[in-house]
């Protein structure tokens, strides 16, 4: 059974920093990219930064290239998503979700929700002004 289940969220100042966690298992790490979305109030779900299980090429939404970083530790099977200088525009449930990518490290990362197949139970994160 493939779960991801993510965890970090909180309540957070303008300018502060948090790390999330997703934590996969049920199918081949290597062979997926793992991604982290999110949805604010009223919005449609984003994109905001995925990685390659394989190989660790990254994708950054353009609002959070440069204030966030994705990483994987794969003898974990865990991804995390270090945001800093956090905005209240960043406010959102956080989504992480898995897309198998059969491992191609010549494929463009997927960005859209709709190539994803797993997805975990969201973490809310606010930031405060």
């Amino acid at each position: 059974e493939v779960q991801l289940v993510e965890s970090g969220g909180g309540l957070v100042q303008a300018g502060g920093s948090l790390r999330l966690s997703c934590a996969a298992s049920g199918f081949t790490f290597d062979d997926y990219a793992i991604g982290w979305f999110r949805q604010a109030p009223g919005k449609e779900r984003e994109g905001v930064s995925v990685i390659g299980g394989a190989d660790g090429r990254t994708y950054y939404h353009d609002s959070v290239k440069g204030r966030f970083t994705i990483t994987s530790d794969n003898a974990k099977n865990t991804v995390y998503l270090q945001m800093n200088s956090l905005k209240p525009e960043d406010t959102a449930v956080y989504y992480c979700a898995a897309s198998d990518i059969l491992g191609a490290t010549w494929r463009k990362l997927p960005s859209l929700q709709y190539e994803y197949e797993y997805w975990g139970q969201g973490t809310q994160v606010t930031v405060s002004s």
